[in-house]
């Protein structure tokens, strides 16, 4: 095996779209108006403890509003993916579902759409929307896993099973649908080996694409007034960028990957603070690959560790 990915040195979706699509292709982050049956009743209240008022829709808006911010930082030949990001993207009627998000593809220069949402809300009539607009357009449905290890889940209320996003990926595969998954590095109590298990576990499903993410303790979650009340050890960067090339060295090459740090407002983090410098993040990855000789999937077949 060789490294294909160039200084990278994984399967990045911002080179894979433009290869797909011949020019830049950005994410339009849209606020659907959705909540999530962990904050309604229907299976909790507050929330994943990590999880903010905002969900993860801080940087969400319409679509007029997202696509004026679009215009005016990337190319005008630019193309987008109309992304339903906060909360559960498919909490709600397959109705409201379809008038939202016919009107996102209706707009100028989306090319396809991608909806994050939680494994126990796809009943089979989103299902079935889903899979009619996946023979349209170019079409992502992105999971929250953050972790196959289930106390450490029942420890920050998912309020969801490892056997719903079992479901969830057989639905979705079967009707040929793209999925994403999410992990969390970094959660209270896991170690390397849990990490690693836990992107073992996804990999299982063949996505098309992986999220990685840093643990952020923010303001306003019930983590992060834990943390202030009683400090439990975090992810240094080293740690993390460590952690990161493991994952990406032991999954396929052919997974594309989303995300290898994410953003979180400045006011409001916490800790760690390292993640506020988003770019020097990144720099330590590359650099740790090129430290290592290695790449995304030069490991897949050897996860004994």
């Amino acid at each position: 095996m060789e490294n294909t990915f160039g200084s990278l040195h994984y399967n990045a979706i911002g080179p894979y779209l433009k290869r797909q699509f011949g020019c830049r292709v950005a994410k339009l982050s849209l606020d659907g108006g959705f909540t999530c049956p962990n904050r309604d009743g229907t299976k909790g209240t507050g929330g994943c403890t990590f999880c903010s008022e905002d969900g993860s829709g801080r940087f969400t808006g319409p679509v007029s509003g997202q696509m004026r911010q679009l215009a005016s930082k990337w190319p005008e030949d630019t193309k987008y993916i109309a992304y339903f990001q906060n909360f559960t993207g498919t909490y709600a009627p397959a109705g409201r579902l379809r008038s939202l998000w016919e009107e996102a593809l209706s707009q100028p220069g989306c090319i396809g759409l991608a909806v994050a949402t939680r494994p126990d809300c796809l009943p089979d009539d989103v299902l079935d929307l889903l899979s009619e607009l996946n023979e349209k357009t170019f079409l992502w449905v992105e999971l929250g896993l953050q972790t196959a290890n289930e106390e450490t889940a029942d420890r920050f209320n998912r309020c969801w099973k490892n056997t719903d996003f079992e479901d969830a990926m057989r639905n979705l595969s079967t009707r040929g649908i793209k999925t994403v998954i999410h992990l969390i590095l970094g959660l209270p109590g896991e170690d390397k080996r849990q990490v690693l298990s836990s992107a073992g576990y996804a990999a299982r499903f063949q996505p098309f694409g992986i999220k990685l993410h840093m643990l952020h303790l923010m303001e306003g979650t019930v983590m992060g007034a834990d943390y202030k009340k009683a400090p439990f050890p975090v992810l240094s960067r080293d740690e993390y960028v460590s952690l990161v090339c493991d994952v990406l060295e032991r999954l396929p090459a052919d997974i594309t990957v989303h995300r290898v740090t994410g953003d979180a407002p400045r006011a409001d983090l916490i800790a760690p603070l390292w993640t506020g410098d988003k770019r020097a993040v990144l720099r330590a990855i590359q650099q740790e690959f090129k430290r290592r000789g290695t790449w995304q999937g030069c490991l897949c077949y050897n996860q004994k560790d």
